[in-house]
């Protein structure tokens, strides 16, 4: 039985804490810590219902000052303005950062963020601009749960991605087919499902295609090539947006979108007759994000055993689920863009424009090592004693020395409700409700380096391999 209406008798009816900790990990950042104590009572569906509910949309922002708008900066000589105007952009890049984590870790909608999240990755950019990154990211996390085809469309004409992808350069008689060949190749059919003729004829429909310094999309006609285009076996004076229909048009796109999905959030390894019936709704549906995910979440597949914690948590699924699990007061927020540093996850800088990897690539030996290590350093029992990559393409404005960087986190400036946790957690296996798959967990090891308090078996839990897996 592998078509979707088969596999819809789901066991989300019976409550069940494996489920339930599987749905709220892969349909957002983990249980919050005021989840915990009905976990065990509610049924799936009734959670999935709450995380598919329709919500007013709040954007991201910061707080500190644009660099337009600051007059004091005219004294100034040309490279102490420009040195300053480095420092907003990044302060504010920062801002930017840490306000996504914070909804990720905060918000009830937790689908959404979770979505945007995915989608942060897929559609990948990376400029200094931060006006430009709070436009794409906002436009991501609007269009998260919405149609894929005015996600798209809307990220396409954002000067993030446009200016990221050199089409501010694309010009009649002098195309540039960085950003036709990533729209196809990443971000919406695949390689194997277009030719090297259909970039160069797709960027010639892109060309004029650009932006303001505002960051207003705009269509520079005269530097449009009007002349005939043969894009996917299609004949005629394209433009750019003729171009994504036609591509929309494609079953290969959904088939695309819904693989990358599905490995993302049920299983690496994909079921190919699971993905081609949720493909085909998907665009039947006309690219109905929200449907797919249901259509996914509700499924009886979805909870198989075989599905259930065998993905490897990203630095910031990691970092996100400790934060709410855990309540805290983060004296310093700035510190965690350094954790996300040292652990290879920068949001708003991704390594490239395919996003970040997933998987075992999370793992080296330094990396788990400070994974394992954190839910220590959070709690104040351990230094953060940790060196960040020399890694330049990360950097990204974090060029502080090594021992900049460590000393500062010799004391986290974290401070953790404990009182909470422990009543929260009291009376309760803890393992059942932090670890996804506790058959290799090998919980006397875990009681033998705790005093067996409620407070250092929850550090020492999450300390484990075991928990680095949802």
């Amino acid at each position: 039985m592998t078509t979707l209406s088969k596999l819809q008798n789901t066991p989300m009816t019976t409550p069940s804490l494996l489920n339930n900790k599987h749905l709220l990990w892969r349909a957002g950042f983990g249980a919050g810590i005021n989840q915990l104590d009905d976990l065990k009572n509610i049924n799936s569906k009734t959670l999935l219902n709450d995380l598919l509910k329709e919500e007013v949309f709040t954007y991201i922002d910061y707080q500190t000052p644009d660099t337009d708008s600051i007059d004091y900066m005219n004294d100034k000589s040309p490279a102490e303005k420009k040195k300053e105007i480095q420092k907003i952009n990044r302060q504010q890049n920062e801002e930017l950062n840490l306000n996504f984590l914070h909804k990720m870790v905060t918000s009830n909608k937790q689908l959404r963020e979770k979505m945007a999240f995915f989608w942060h990755g897929h559609f990948a950019s990376r400029v200094q601009n931060p006006k430009f990154n709070r436009q794409i990211l906002n436009v991501i996390r609007k269009n998260a749960l919405g149609n894929f085809r005015e996600l798209l469309f809307e990220v396409s004409k954002a000067p993030a991605m446009l200016g990221f992808l050199n089409n501010q350069q694309n010009k009649k008689d002098h195309p540039n087919e960085n950003f036709a060949r990533e729209v196809m190749e990443l971000f919406t059919m695949g390689r194997g499902n277009y030719t090297e003729k259909d970039i160069r004829e797709g960027a010639r429909a892109f060309t004029g295609w650009g932006y303001d310094k505002e960051g207003n999309f705009l269509e520079r006609k005269k530097l449009h090539d009007e002349g005939s285009k043969t894009f996917l076996g299609k004949t005629g004076n394209f433009t750019g947006n003729d171009v994504l229909e036609i591509i929309l048009e494609q079953k290969a796109t959904s088939k695309f979108i819904t693989t990358k999905i599905y490995k993302f959030f049920v299983n690496e390894n994909i079921n190919e007759a699971i993905i081609d019936q949720l493909s085909d709704n998907f665009y039947q549906s006309g690219y109905d994000i929200k449907k797919l995910m249901k259509d996914i979440f509700s499924s009886s597949w979805f909870y198989d055993k075989k599905n259930i914690g065998n993905r490897i948590k990203s630095p910031i699924e990691l970092m996100a689920g400790i934060m709410r699990t855990l309540p805290m007061n983060i004296q310093n927020p700035e510190n965690l863009i350094v954790y996300q540093k040292l652990l290879g996850q920068m949001l708003l800088y991704p390594p490239n424009v395919a996003g970040w990897p997933n998987g075992k690539s999370w793992i080296d030996s330094s990396t788990l090592m400070l994974r394992l290590q954190i839910p220590q350093i959070w709690s104040g029992l351990r230094p953060l004693d940790y060196r960040p990559k020399a890694d330049d393409d990360l950097d990204m404005g974090l060029k502080n020395s090594t021992n900049t960087l460590t000393k500062s986190f010799k004391n986290p400036n974290i401070i953790i409700d404990w009182a909470k946790v422990e009543k929260i957690f009291n009376g309760k296996n803890i393992e059942e409700y932090l670890i996804q798959n506790t058959e290799s967990l090998d919980m006397n090891s875990v009681k033998s380096f705790s005093d067996n308090s409620v407070k250092m078996n929850v550090i020492n839990l999450m300390s484990t391999p075991e928990y680095q897996l949802m």
